[in-house]
């Protein structure tokens, strides 16, 4: 199926799609019409599936529906007049919005497969990615099968799948639910971004259990202000929402999570227990809370954590302030699924995240991280992670992407210069902008926040490859050496075009350039 291996959905007669989805139906069939799979794309469809014909940016997708083997079609009123005017004889389904129901009809096509599994949804501006490999890590552990959705990818008890995009669109997603029910999956663990609730991505699916790690500026070039942004979030949370979970499981330390435990709150019946409040700060009244008691050489973190009045040690190997709050939730998301918190927070320990916070050691006497963040926020957590574990300097590679939001260039090089030593503005993905402009503006902020002159060194560079080995030249034994932006990606897109390009891979042959690696001497780790 679309490249998934996975047994054919049950068939769903048309009319019950068109009852699901409130629709009018075009060239109506005079006899009983089965579907057996539904698809955004006309390449994909198979006959005996729906075409869903969604409006584009450029072209409606009824354009494209000649070409597909489509049994039938599912689109808007102005999708049908394309498909009318065409002269379109199969059966049509013409409702208002498609993304509105999509995800509703995709499930029905499936079996409704994510009611036989326990879904747990994870949103928020950080985190999400190391919240859900945790999460992954903990309940295999505690003996769950478990399958997991998000930026990094799928994977289904272990296994890589491949999908795109953070959250799959729904008729993919609904696909992987099937498929994970076939394979025995009897919980998912899945990053949800703005972008799928307010698209639509994931209606139709039956969370168990929501998590919500915090917010910050990102996605304004898609949500115009950061109150539409939480809203969009909130629609995981907000009883009123059809896409709220049975229970959310909140991140307290910034005031947004407070004001999500509000609008979690609004409209339980009296003595539902909906809401589970997590903190790192000493908040009073939290359902669970974590402490850091210390870190080791390596970078690992002794924890307790405090869940409705019973203490568990536990060793975290993820470094950070934030992963502690990470752990917290994901032990208090695992404990509302009605997993044994001593047995998850036990399989945290072999927990590893591609890209986030990920150290990179070739033997040398400073740390050398490569880590996701992308926003002010995270960058600023970054470096105050690393500069809480290391006695030296600290220094980064920061860039921006183009084709994203501008607002937040300057700013991400400010919180740079505020907190590092060395400040190197290089290229992220510049896509079809200017790269030129997109490192003045970041330039801009880091050398506004600088301070007085030589407190904070500043460089640009137009090859993200010597950036870095610029920066591994820098370092000294003590110090602290972070890239950022990019993370798990293994490509830099430049004028449209994607080019190999992996800051681990370029970090490695930085520190082999220097004379680390396999040819230097083994060193202890002293991160």
């Amino acid at each position: 199926m679309n490249g998934i291996d996975s047994n054919r959905a049950a068939a769903v007669a048309l009319e019950t799609v068109a009852d699901i989805a409130a629709a009018t139906v075009e060239n109506r069939p005079t006899g009983a019409l089965t579907v057996t799979g539904i698809s955004l794309d006309s390449h994909a469809v198979e006959a005996g599936w729906i075409f869903a014909a969604l409006p584009g940016t450029r072209v409606h997708g009824a354009a494209f529906a000649e070409s597909s083997e489509a049994t039938a079609i599912l689109t808007d009123h102005a999708g049908w007049d394309i498909l009318a005017q065409a002269g379109e004889t199969r059966p049509v389904l013409v409702v208002d919005d498609v993304r509105a129901i999509l995800g509703p009809v995709s499930a029905e096509i499936h079996g409704n497969p994510s009611d036989k599994l326990t879904v747990i949804g994870v949103t928020g501006t950080s985190g999400k990615t190391t919240t859900t490999y945790m999460l992954e890590a903990g309940l295999s552990a505690a003996g769950c099968a478990v399958g997991l959705i998000g930026t990094t990818g799928t994977r289904i008890k272990g296994e890589d799948v491949p999908t795109s995009l953070t959250t799959p669109e729904a008729p993919k997603l609904q696909e992987l639910f099937a498929l994970m029910v076939d394979r025995g999956v009897t919980h998912v663990v899945m990053e949800v971004s703005s972008h799928a609730l307010v698209l639509g991505r994931v209606t139709g699916t039956a969370f168990d259990v929501a998590g919500f790690t915090n917010l910050s500026q990102d996605h304004l070039d898609f949500h115009p202000t950061m109150e539409d942004y939480f809203d969009a979030k909130a629609m995981l949370f907000d009883r009123q929402s059809s896409l709220a979970a049975k229970t959310s499981v909140i991140c307290v330390d910034d005031e947004w999570g407070e004001r999500m435990v509000r609008r979690a709150a609004e409209g339980a019946s009296e003595g539902e227990s909906v809401v589970v409040t997590v903190g790192t700060h000493g908040q009073a009244h939290l359902e669970c809370e974590a402490t850091l008691n210390g870190t080791t050489d390596s970078g690992a973190q002794d924890i307790t954590v405090r869940l409705r009045g019973i203490e568990i040690d536990a060793r975290l190997p993820l470094p950070g302030a934030f992963n502690v709050a990470n752990a917290a939730l994901a032990t208090a998301i695992a404990d509302a699924a009605g997993i044994d918190a001593a047995e998850f927070l036990n399989g945290l320990t072999g927990a590893a995240v591609p890209g986030r916070m990920e150290r990179i050691d070739a033997g040398q006497e400073f740390v050398a991280v490569v880590d996701y963040a992308h926003k002010p926020a995270a960058i600023a957590a970054a470096l105050d992670s690393l500069r809480e574990q290391v006695d030296g300097r600290v220094g980064i590679v920061v860039g921006a992407g183009g084709d994203r939001d501008q607002s937040k260039r300057a700013v991400m090089g400010a919180e740079s210069a505020r907190r590092a030593d060395l400040v190197i503005v290089t290229d992220d993905n510049p896509r079809t902008e200017d790269p030129t402009a997109i490192r003045a503006a970041v330039l801009a902020g880091a050398e506004e926040a600088a301070g007085e002159p030589g407190q904070v060194e500043i460089r640009e560079s137009d090859s993200r490859a010597d950036a870095i080995r610029q920066l591994v030249a820098w370092a000294r034994p003590g110090d602290a050496v972070i890239v950022v932006g990019k993370g798990h990606e293994v490509g830099q897109i430049i004028g449209g075009v994607t080019h190999h390009f992996d800051d681990r891979e370029e970090m490695r042959a930085a520190l082999a350039h220097a004379g680390f690696g396999a040819k230097a001497t083994a060193k202890e780790d002293r991160a």
